[in-house]
């Protein structure tokens, strides 16, 4: 899976979790809490995208994601990771 898939599924549960951005147009330096997105919204939308992905990953090592390019490329790294 690429990167760009990982950014889909991030918009997509975005999408299913905060209904205002149907129309956004989401780029990869796009920060969920200035979508409007608060924290149960943001930990709702990376717990699904999580399971998606079959991916246990700690939220600590999500922290260091500043946007939703940033967690698709952590997402994208481990689920590489994982794969090996």
């Amino acid at each position: 899976m690429s990167k760009e898939d990982i950014f889909s599924i991030l918009v997509q549960h975005t999408r299913e979790i905060v209904p205002e951005l149907e129309q956004h147009h989401f780029e990869w330096e796009d920060r969920l809490a200035d979508l409007g997105a608060n924290s149960v919204d943001r930990a709702e939308i990376i717990m699904m995208t999580l399971e998606a992905l079959s991916l246990q990953i700690p939220s600590i090592e999500l922290s260091e994601a500043r946007n939703l390019g940033g967690l698709a490329e952590i997402l994208f790294e481990k689920s590489n990771k994982n794969a090996l």
